[in-house]
């Protein structure tokens, strides 16, 4: 008898240790998997918008000399010689030698200059400019998302109430118009016709004078500037959360894990909070990821309507003057940030559900 425990003390540490083992290979094949996977969707799109890009009619010569043409009435000669003195590139070059260039620029991570913009490298457009699409539309998904979460589980457990009713018809009104035309509406009755507010003085991330800090006049100017932006994003995006919240909720009011709390006589606002809200609320993590993508891939037609400078107005503003380096720097940026917020979700969801992270390592 003693022999048997004896040899079932040894057995069992090394029965962990394998069991631990392979879940950790199993952990990471899972992870090595999804960065291939990120890294190899990044490199074909990015792959693809190159060559896409060259197809839209017009090069940035072409655009360059119909805008001093038109602009300051110069004759055809005189626009080319400044474009041949302005763009030192060779664009009729075959483009799968423009194509290596530019992977092996990106590889020792330089993104090239901008063609309209002389020296000015696009990396320091990125970086001058990004902070401010991330802030507008980061606060309008936040607002959105917190306060849609709250209100899809008020319209759940008020269900088939006059609010219930109420709140569901304008969540299906709001999630159904599109984003720019909530835009235009916004600047039509608030700037327009009822005067409420000022919209050219709002144009722009910052008003002059103000200089960036953490203090109280930069912050109350940089909402100024980005209200109309974040707005649109809230009210584009909160019907959304609130139905799918309030759907969730439901399913969720009926497990047998919220029975048994009820009937163990615990407070309501914890089951609400603890049971309902916690559970209800994740599969709605993954849909963040998504509204992000499309929410950031969507600014540069908010920000153009609004004039507000970030990321989405400088990729509006390449494409109308074809500019290659700004265009293709700018959508590798937006690309990479979408990809990399999914493969986030993906493994924030696999430590919360492992049954997707050992399904994704068989």
């Amino acid at each position: 008898m003693g022999v048997i425990q004896e040899q079932r003390t040894i057995l069992e540490p090394n029965i962990g240790v394998v069991v631990l083992g392979y879940g950790r290979r199993v952990a990471r094949h899972y992870l090595v998997h999804r960065l291939l996977r990120a890294f190899f969707t990044i490199f074909l799109v990015v792959s693809l918008s190159f060559f896409m890009f060259r197809l839209m009619p017009g090069s940035p010569v072409e655009v360059f000399i119909a805008n001093l043409q038109t602009q300051y009435s110069m004759t055809f000669e005189e626009a080319q010689q400044q474009a041949a003195s302005l763009f030192s590139i060779d664009l009729d070059a075959p483009v799968y030698l423009q194509y290596f260039d530019y992977l092996g620029n990106l590889a020792q991570g330089d993104l090239g200059s901008s063609l309209v913009s002389r020296g000015v490298p696009v990396s320091t457009l990125i970086l001058r400019y990004l902070p401010w699409t991330l802030f507008s539309v980061g606060m309008g998904l936040v607002i959105s998302f917190s306060v849609g979460v709250m209100l899809g589980m008020l319209m759940a457990y008020k269900r088939d109430t006059f609010l219930d009713y109420t709140l569901t018809t304008f969540a299906s009104v709001t999630h159904s118009i599109p984003n720019y035309l909530l835009a235009i509406m916004l600047i039509v009755y608030l700037g327009v016709q009822w005067e409420l507010l000022s919209i050219a003085k709002m144009r722009g991330s910052l008003s002059p004078g103000v200089k960036p800090g953490l203090t109280v006049p930069f912050i109350r100017d940089a909402f100024y500037h980005a209200a109309l932006p974040i707005l649109t994003y809230v009210l584009t995006t909160i019907g959304g959360w609130m139905l799918t919240m309030r759907s969730s909720t439901e399913a969720t009011l009926g497990e047998d894990y919220v029975t048994v709390a009820k009937a163990r006589g615990l407070p309501e606002r914890r089951i609400a909070t603890a049971y309902v809200g916690r559970n209800a609320a994740l599969p709605l993590f993954t849909q963040l990821t998504i509204a992000i993508a499309f929410v950031v891939g969507g600014s540069f037609i908010i920000e153009s309507i609004f004039v507000y400078q970030g990321l989405g107005l400088v990729l509006l503003n390449a494409i109308n003057q074809r500019d290659y380096p700004v265009m293709q720097g700018v959508f590798l940026v937006l690309t990479s940030m979408v990809v990399l917020v999914n493969l986030f979700a993906d493994l924030v969801y696999s430590r919360l559900d492992p049954r997707i992270r050992l399904g994704g390592g068989e």
